[in-house]
């Protein structure tokens, strides 16, 4: 049996313990976006289930229709079979004054001198491994001595678990993602005209391009996955402000996008009359850049077309370059979660001209 480690643990910093010996392991399982929880029953059907269930039924932002950023499923321990094991995202939560069977399941899970480290600590209450049961798998372990304790902390640092998650499901994105080869050409053409650069993954296609502006897509028989780079000078920090980058994005989606490239009517525009699905921004981190990440609805000028929208806004400083890249997708009555964090693992990729490679000589 594997136990759960807390040698080196403290507030809320995610610990690897995998087991690095085991190379026997099966591939993970399951689907972008699934999520189990293992935990005692009567505390899934009490306080400590309702927290976790509403933090990760919650609602994605920026999506036309309500869709939870986790599709979470609860497990009986005493049902955990080789199976559910092999999931890519497992969570074992338990509070150490539980005593019922399922909860002493779960506490099998970690070592005595773990357990009396959680009790004399309340303030220990996570840590994270890897390739537990399978590899590609991430695997949370939330516990406290109390449930009060735990409810508290997850109420208090459930942000940062599911911005764990997302950057977990992002790196297996990547990784499946640009498993083919990239698009030719188009990194280049982004390099020449751009000086940026940006990772396509083979099957989106080259539309059209100029030194201000690229846009790139794939077009499958349910979906459309658009994602487009535009770039002006950079003359103030007021250009981050959301209704300036409102203005900006409807400017170039006036220029260069249109559902009907013959009818320039049908040009692309900011939804921005929806009251219950605002605009949203916020300040993020950008590979070590200051950004601004900004969620929404996209519809055409002519309301025949719409989806949701995500993009940054960053400065490269060495060219005094602002950059606005996008991606987003007409998927009409389909489910958009997935597709929008295909779309952000892509952008991600994105380098401004001080990040790129010396060319070879």
């Amino acid at each position: 049996m594997k136990y759960v480690s807390l040698l080196i643990l403290s507030v809320f910093i995610f610990i690897a313990c995998s087991d690095s010996k085991n190379t026997n392991l099966p591939p993970s399982s399951g689907l972008s976006g699934d999520i189990f929880l293992i935990m005692d029953s009567v505390q899934w059907k009490g306080p400590l289930g309702r927290v976790l269930d509403s933090l990760f039924s919650s609602e994605m932002e920026g999506l036309p229709r309500a869709e939870s950023i986790y599709h979470m499923r609860w497990i009986d321990p005493r049902k955990l079979n080789f199976v559910l094991k092999q999931r890519r995202n497992l969570i074992f939560a338990v509070s150490l004054d539980q005593k019922t069977s399922g909860a002493s399941q779960v506490k099998r899970l970690f070592t005595k001198e773990s357990l009396d480290q959680i009790r004399a600590n309340p303030e220990l209450f996570s840590q994270n491994a890897q390739d537990v049961f399978a590899k590609g798998q991430e695997v949370v372990y939330l516990f406290s001595p109390t449930e009060k304790q735990l409810i508290h902390h997850i109420r208090k640092n459930g942000k940062k678990i599911i911005e764990y998650f997302d950057v977990k499901e992002r790196e297996r994105l990547t990784a499946s993602l640009f498993k083919a080869k990239q698009v030719k050409g188009i990194t280049e053409i982004m390099r020449k005209e751009l000086q940026c650069e940006m990772k396509v993954p083979f099957g989106y296609q080259l539309v059209m391009h100029n030194d201000e502006f690229i846009w790139i897509r794939q077009i499958n028989p349910k979906d459309d996955k658009d994602i487009f780079i535009a770039r002006k000078k950079y003359t103030s920090e007021e250009q981050f402000l959301k209704e300036n980058l409102i203005d900006w994005r409807n400017e170039i989606c006036k220029k260069y996008l249109f559902g009907d490239p013959d009818r320039l009517e049908t040009h692309l525009v900011t939804e921005t009359g929806v009251e219950q699905k605002p605009i949203l921004t916020r300040e993020v981190s950008f590979h070590q850049k200051f950004g601004v990440e900004m969620r929404g609805l996209w519809r055409t000028n002519n309301l025949v077309m719409g989806g949701p929208f995500l993009s940054y806004t960053l400065v490269d400083q060495p060219q005094g370059m602002l950059y606005y890249i996008e991606g987003f997708t007409f998927s009409p009555g389909k489910d958009q979660r997935e597709i929008m964090r295909e779309l952000e693992t892509i952008l991600y990729t994105f380098r401004v001209s001080s990040e790129l490679p010396a060319p070879s000589k």
